[in-house]
């Protein structure tokens, strides 16, 4: 490959909260054994170091000494543009359309407070990323959950019955879309999407459509948009984006919206502007410019086929090695979302065991419970593969398979 995907970076001490969460006063508290060290598996960023396009980008702006007041360039708007033709198919994009956000939650708070009030019911799917739970609840809304299910071929699905029954009888008129769906790693077919869509028409229901791993999407499968399955989409949807997943900025903040009914476009600008605090910084617009590049699209691609080896080998050993254990393979996004409901129950044992066990042999991922579904866990596969193989072997000897 022409990018490095192997290497081990060490980034203790390089403000990271993955590896330094020991010294994290809000993380679960645990003590390492002597002679394993810490394997992040738990916060969604990445452990490849990025595009070399990104720091180049970085560094010749800092470069100059000067960091005063700017708007953004045609440079960032031209490069949104091109990168959502190339890699998603949308045209006539207009910058306009365009609107900055400090992050996809902020994004999302943003447009509740313009189509909501306090106390509203919004409608998710479940299981339900944390970050939607804590940002409807931190604001005064009431979260309507559908659940999800697994069909015969264990493929995560909607339950669109359910979904309008909750509609009706709850007076819903906001909902949030997760597309590549965050923990299940759903990629959503056309059918899918228009057929929620439709539901959404026929009851008046705004969209917030979470599309921030768009480009993370393994072989075989494809990003829909919500807004191009037809012009009433466009038109209710808000569409949040951000090269935060893809490239692994979250440190730098910087996500966008795109929104095509310039009513909504413009109530967001100014509930943004109340606050004053959605404001772009100069080295996240640069970052954004050198990632999306035609290096930043070769880097992605090979990103991806490391991504889908890595999910290879690790849905491969779950079903070989850890009976008990359920997972769908994801057709996006670097998560697992694993079920170890069975494996808990056979062995009268818990998650918070299966936290604590992992975390002491440097193990980190994440509770699952988090996400509404009790006795699960989420895994971050977006390292080296032999940093994955050692997380696999780890928890065969030590927690899955332990004696």
């Amino acid at each position: 490959m022409k990018y490095d995907f192997t290497s081990i970076m060490d980034r203790h001490g390089k403000d990271s909260i993955a590896v330094d969460c020991q010294d994290n006063p809000a993380f679960r508290k645990f003590e390492l054994k002597e002679g394993f060290d810490i394997i992040p598996m738990w916060v969604a960023d990445m452990n490849f170091p990025t595009v070399p396009t990104i720091p180049q980008a970085i560094i010749e702006r800092a470069s100059h000494p000067a960091y005063g007041y700017f708007r953004p360039t045609d440079a960032y708007y031209n490069g949104i543009i091109e990168w959502q033709k190339d890699r998603h198919g949308v045209e006539g994009i207009k910058p306009e359309n365009i609107g900055y956000e400090n992050g996809v939650l902020g994004g999302v708070a943003t447009v509740l407070s313009v189509l909501c009030s306090k106390g509203d019911k919004v409608l998710v799917q479940k299981p339900t990323y944390v970050g939607f739970t804590g940002v409807l609840t931190n604001n005064g809304y009431n979260i309507i959950h559908s659940g999800m299910y697994k069909d015969e071929n264990n493929i995560w699905r909607i339950d669109y019955e359910d979904m309008e029954k909750k509609i009706v009888e709850e007076h819903i008129h906001m909902a949030i879309f997760c597309s590549p769906h965050n923990p299940t790693g759903r990629v959503w077919e056309r059918e899918e999407i228009e057929k929620y869509m439709d539901i959404c028409r026929r009851h008046d229901v705004y969209v917030i459509s979470d599309e921030i791993w768009s480009d993370l999407i393994m072989p075989g499968y494809k990003h829909i948009p919500t807004q191009s399955i037809s012009e009433d989409a466009k038109m209710r949807t808000v569409a949040m984006y951000a090269p935060s997943k893809t490239f692994n900025l979250a440190g730098l903040i910087g996500s966008y919206h795109i929104v095509y009914n310039q009513w909504l476009n413009d109530r967001m600008l100014k509930e943004s502007s109340l606050g004053h605090y959605n404001s772009m910084n100069v080295l996240s617009m640069h970052a954004l410019i050198g990632a999306y590049t035609k290096e930043g699209r070769e880097w992605v691609d090979e990103l991806c086929e490391v991504l889908n080896g890595n999910i290879e080998f690790a849905v491969n050993y779950i079903n070989e090695h850890f009976k008990g254990v359920k997972v769908a393979r994801p057709q996006g996004t670097y998560m697992l979302y694993l079920d170890c409901a069975e494996w808990c129950r056979e062995h009268g044992k818990t998650v918070d065991d299966l936290l604590d066990t992992a975390y002491s042999y440097g193990v980190i991922y994440q509770d699952g419970r988090n996400f509404k579904i009790p006795d699960t866990i989420r895994m971050n596969l977006a390292l080296p593969l032999s940093r994955v193989q050692e997380a696999f072997a780890r928890l065969d000897r030590y927690v899955f398979n332990a004696e």
